[in-house]
């Protein structure tokens, strides 16, 4: 499980970093501008960081069902080796999906000006700008990403229903508490992360506005990767008990 925290940190790091410091460089200026090969890079690496995570937290529920499921093959079935393998597969797949997006996006051509309506530079927002009979090749990648998501999502479930069968079988009030507290945090990074994902980009298109589809991009791009370093660590006892006592002598 560390070994993939460890992972998922640069990955979460990497996607605040891709976004916000430009985003307020331009507040700080008053100004909108970033430049055509800023903005196809600033895709690409959102992009790569996004679907590396998504396919991080996806290993990640695989590794708590071994864990809670098949711990006596856990060593056999999780070696070194294969976490290795599984980790850089997970990076290569948001690299060559980043790389198929960014590539075929920004062949596009742009028929309806230069101005994103985003702080960041997304790929729905540079398909409204494109030409109408050029953007279905690349909102076909989007389907078949999107398929994607749903069969990890699915993979994700089917691994938790597992889970929850086998530690409702625990016999222990003990054990069933130790198995819930490892797999907990990350239920709620991944609930985190897709809820916010899926409100940004299959909200019904009546309730849809500027301000409101710009607060929800801050909501998916940035609250998941600012809060699972603040879910995980609270494992950590001796933070726990930082914090309830930050909430006790605040409210005294």
């Amino acid at each position: 499980m560390y070994f993939f925290l460890l992972n998922l940190s640069p990955l979460d790091l990497g996607c605040i970093s891709t976004t916000l410091p430009k985003s307020m460089a331009n507040s700080l200026w008053d100004t909108r501008v970033i430049s055509y090969t800023g903005c196809a890079a600033q895709l690409f690496s959102f992009t790569f960081l996004i679907v590396g995570e998504y396919s991080m937290l996806t290993i990640m529920s695989y590794d708590r069902y071994v864990a809670i499921c098949k711990p006596l093959h856990y060593g056999t079935l999780l070696g070194s080796r294969a976490c290795v393998h599984m980790a850089a597969a997970a990076w290569a797949t948001g690299f060559l999906y980043a790389l198929l997006h960014t590539a075929n996006t920004f062949s596009l051509p742009l028929c309806k000006g230069n101005a994103v309506d985003q702080f960041f530079c997304e790929i729905p927002q540079i398909l409204k700008l494109s030409c109408s009979n050029s953007y279905l090749r690349e909102a076909g990648l989007l389907v078949v990403g999107v398929f994607l998501a749903f069969i990890c999502f699915i993979f994700i479930l089917f691994s938790y229903v597992q889970i929850f069968r086998a530690v409702l079988r625990i016999p222990s009030e003990q054990g069933r508490h130790k198995a819930f507290s490892t797999c907990l945090p990350h239920l709620a990074v991944v609930s985190l992360f897709i809820s916010t994902g899926i409100f940004a980009y299959l909200k019904p298109p009546s309730i849809s506005s500027p301000s409101l589809d710009l607060v929800v991009s801050v909501l998916y791009s940035v609250l998941p990767p600012a809060a699972n370093p603040l879910i995980y660590s609270m494992r950590n006892q001796e933070l726990q008990d930082s914090v309830w006592k930050l909430i006790t002598a605040l409210f005294q």
